[in-house]
């Protein structure tokens, strides 16, 4: 497992997102799939988080992401949405006027975002309610 530290912090911090297009429309492509790696991977370093692994279909994308908490979480998803669709409409512009035309967003307004790796719940639960609280 990966523990990274801050200047006042030591954190490990999991996060597997889903992105969908706007309408669920099967846009992207292999192209596009593999050119949103290299734009999230990019992204994600700027903010100080690492990608550890992703891929997607047609009609959305899957990040893990090893996030960094100097960030919150809505600003990331922000980030890596409004760049992403920025150069995907400026690179594939074929591709993307198929399905959305003039100002359309080219994500859903929505995500999913779900922390993941580390114990259980019912270990973490289990480790605090065994903590030897001090007798006086």
């Amino acid at each position: 497992m990966l523990i990274r530290k801050g200047s006042h912090s030591i954190f490990s911090v999991k996060l597997h997102f889903v992105f969908v297009t706007h309408y669920r429309k099967k846009v992207l492509t292999k192209a596009m799939i593999t050119r949103l790696e290299q734009m999230i991977n990019q992204v994600a370093n700027k903010m100080s988080c690492l990608v550890i692994s992703f891929d997607g279909e047609s009609d959305h994308i899957h990040i893990l992401l090893d996030f960094h908490p100097k960030n919150s979480i809505s600003a990331v998803v922000g980030s890596l949405k409004s760049s992403t669709a920025r150069m995907l409409k400026k690179e594939f512009p074929d591709e993307v006027r198929k399905h959305y035309w003039g100002k359309a967003s080219f994500w859903s307004n929505s995500y999913y975002v779900a922390s993941t790796g580390g114990a259980p719940i019912e270990v973490l639960k289990e480790y605090i309610a065994n903590q030897k609280t001090p007798e006086k």
